[in-house]
């Protein structure tokens, strides 16, 4: 195994150092005299809202001027400053070793729809995918239905989220955003010809879905203040967007809608989704004029989703049942007075999602955090689950587009195993390997050990945590460790394979995930325990894990660091102020960290259908709350771990601005030496860079900046 800090000591001397405000000078950095660069008219703009009896000073507010070029300069110069301790040359470094790992000339497993073969494929050098596909057989000439690579062209950010082809194959509709706020232009290609059509679709939430006419689509359009998708039209190839028919408005603010076609393709599904409530309308596909029917009209915490087999809907549904029950009705009487049981409400086991074939059902299940899959035969004849058995993995259904088939495509991965896809005889019960992800150089996954252990929280409460480690790194407290957590939205944190850890584990490093309520990851009463008025449950929980594997000495006391991302930064934010000395180093990704500023502003993106997860601050109950963690609102004078953020200009999620402000606070607050480095990508939005290989560039930064601090640490305690 390879030395903890393997490649260039970072210590060796200092890097240089811009300071803001200054012309880009040749001198050392001293971590000592970190200061802030403020513009003279900022001083100007000290932004005040009271509420609640609270007056809340905000001096960092001028940072929201997205188009004003002194907040472009502030934010080049913090790259710059950034850029001077994590050099060109040691990102480059990792980098290099990261995607060294990556097969470039890869492609999927092909996926049989209609007569044909369909699959994604790379070519070496690339950045982008190719779309293709090739007639009845693998054998016969490849046709590139889409070449992401030119359509990215002149971009630097490209990303087509979204492909549906027409009922006869011979029309390709796909969405892409060359910005990275998630605003999509849709264009229609014909396969036939390989000519773009002059259709032009803007202002797209990216969903497509075709009507059996292969003339007619239907697609969702945003908001343009806070790209809420709130409407779904009709268009019909050869017309202007102007002449599109707006079959549905969203009208409450706190849902947004989209469309698709179902698996059965014999139906258009539009849903509207809040929080805690969810509603679905339907037409058959092939009727594309006709009205769109209510499936189940919208209740007060109720979410269900729908899926056609055959004769009935099964509708996943947690109505009196908090981890989903699954149920199903006819094709006409669709109200939840029609609805029979086909599974009941267990407590112990969350119901995830369904997909149906032609003679069988599967079901996804979590139980006690862990993933399974659940095969039932339609006449009743079987009912069994798949085995599955590491420590800690995840199972997931695959892409099954063919209901007439007992083939089941799944794919199963682990913290020491690649992403696998598997092919399922539901029949015969045997599994097939498709494919497991490629990972080159010399990794073996028996060189890595997995675990899964709990941890207590402050209110007795067990929580999860899944580990990986390189077998040769001792397990003594003398090794550093990375810890990541989310703990939102009821969003579980999976144990999923990265190659990009590898150069954490392959260096001594372990690699630890914290399962924290305000996910799903133990079923939905998890997620609830985590949300709203016990959001302090995520937190505590992350800090609990954290002092978990301190004691049982995975994780040396002074080496302990943390990572999170959107509403995980937020986690890291709250992190930084109330459990300051735990850590030793903090990488917060995209952070939501100015919640309170955020949720009182309802004409920017995501406010208005996040009351349900965050509360309205309107209200004062939830306002005083959210003040009482607001990691921007928390920010006061002590000592604070070293810090790397990292966030997107044109972020649609977390706006730029709020992590930058909040730097801005520490750095006028913190009491330390300890590194704080702000990088804004000024090309991207909240998934980082687009394509296969710039985001391990990105990667590279935060991993850079753990070995930095790390080995500066590990110095200093030697000195001492």
């Amino acid at each position: 195994m390879q030395d903890v800090f393997r490649g260039r000591s970072f210590s060796e001397s200092h890097p240089r150092a811009l300071r803001h405000g200054d012309s880009g000078g040749d001198g050392d950095a001293d971590t000592s005299m970190e200061t802030v660069f403020i513009p003279p008219f900022a001083t100007q703009i000290d932004h005040v809202h009271e509420k609640h009896g609270h007056r809340r000073h905000d001096p960092y507010f001028w940072l929201n001027q997205r188009d004003n070029p002194e907040v472009t300069k502030y934010l080049e110069d913090e790259n710059r400053y950034t850029d001077a301790y994590l050099d060109g040359e040691g990102v480059e470094s990792l980098y290099q070793e990261m995607v060294a790992r990556i097969k470039e000339d890869d492609q999927s497993v092909p996926y049989h729809l209609a007569d044909y073969h369909y699959y994604t494929r790379f070519e070496a050098g690339k950045e982008y995918a190719l779309f293709c596909r090739r007639p009845e057989t693998m054998d016969n000439p490849e046709e590139v239905l889409l070449d992401e690579n030119k359509l990215a062209e002149g971009h630097e950010y490209s990303s087509v989220d979204a492909h549906s082809l027409s009922a006869d194959h011979n029309l390709l509709a796909f969405a892409q955003d060359i910005v990275g706020r998630r605003i999509y232009n849709i264009r229609i290609k014909d396969l036939r010809t390989g000519a773009l059509l002059p259709d032009l679709l803007v202002g797209s939430g990216g969903d497509i879905a075709w009507a059996a006419d292969g003339k007619s689509l239907f697609y969702s359009v945003q908001d343009e203040d806070t790209l809420r998708t709130d409407r779904i039209y009709r268009h019909v190839l050869g017309t202007a967007q102007s002449e599109d028919t707006l079959v549905f408005n969203e009208e409450d603010e706190t849902f947004y809608t989209f469309v698709y076609r179902s698996t059965s393709k014999q139906y258009i599904i539009i849903g509207s989704s809040s929080t805690l409530s969810t509603e679905y309308r339907f037409l058959r596909a092939d009727q594309p004029e006709q009205a769109f029917q209510v499936f189940h009209p919208r209740e007060a915490d109720h979410r269900y989703t729908i899926f056609h087999l055959n004769e009935h809907f099964y509708v996943r549904s947690n109505k009196d049942a908090d981890n989903y029950q699954l149920k199903r009705t006819g094709l006409t009487q669709t109200d939840a007075a029609h609805w029979e049981t086909v599974l009941p409400h267990r407590p112990e086991v969350y119901l995830e999602g369904v997909h149906g074939f032609e003679r069988h059902l599967v079901v996804q299940e979590r139980e006690t955090g862990l993933t399974r899959l659940r095969v039932m035969a339609l006449d009743g004849s079987d009912d069994y689950f798949i085995d599955f058995e590491e420590p800690t993995y995840i199972a997931n259904l695959g892409y099954n587009p063919e209901l007439a088939t007992h083939q089941l495509r799944f794919t199963y991965e682990s913290l020491t195993t690649p992403l696998s896809v598997f092919e399922y005889d539901m029949d015969s019960k045997q599994r097939t390997l498709l494919k497991r992800e490629p990972v080159l150089g010399d990794f073996d996954p028996v060189n890595y050990q997995s675990e899964r252990i709990w941890a207590t929280a402050d209110d007795g409460t067990k929580v999860p945590i899944s580990l990986v480690y390189h077998r040769d790194t001792p397990r003594d407290g003398s090794a550093p460790l990375l810890q990541y957590g989310y703990g939102s939205y009821g969003i579980s944190c999976d144990p999923h394979f990265k190659h990009s850890v590898l150069s954490l584990l392959d260096r001594g490093w372990i690699y630890a995930i914290a399962h924290v309520r305000g996910g799903a990851d133990l079923g939905r009463p998890w997620y609830l325990d985590g949300k709203l008025l016990k959001k302090w449950h995520t937190f505590d929980d992350f800090a609990a894990c954290g002092r978990h594997l301190v004691a049982e000495k995975y994780a040396a006391p002074d080496l302990l660091f943390a990572r999170g991302g959107s509403a995980g930064g937020m986690l890291m934010g709250v992190i930084a102020n109330k459990y300051n000395t735990l850590y030793a180093g903090i990488l917060s990704i995209v952070p939501f960290v100015d919640c309170v500023t955020t949720m009182l502003d309802d004409t920017i993106p995501l406010t208005t259908f996040e009351y349900d997860e965050w509360g309205n601050p309107n209200d004062k109950t939830y306002y005083d709350y959210m003040v009482s963690y607001s990691p921007y609102d928390q920010v006061r004078a002590q000592a604070y771990p070293a810090i790397l953020v990292m966030t997107g200009l044109h972020d649609s999620q977390v706006q730029y601005w709020e992590p930058a402000k909040w730097v801005a606070k520490l750095r006028t607050h913190k009491q330390d030496n300890n590194l704080l480095l702000l990088h804004t990508n000024m090309d991207a939005g909240h998934g980082g860079a687009s394509g296969r290989f710039k985001r391990y560039r990105e990667i590279a930064r935060e991993f850079l900046f753990l070995l930095y601090v790390a080995e500066r640490i590990v110095k200093t305690r030697d000195a001492d």
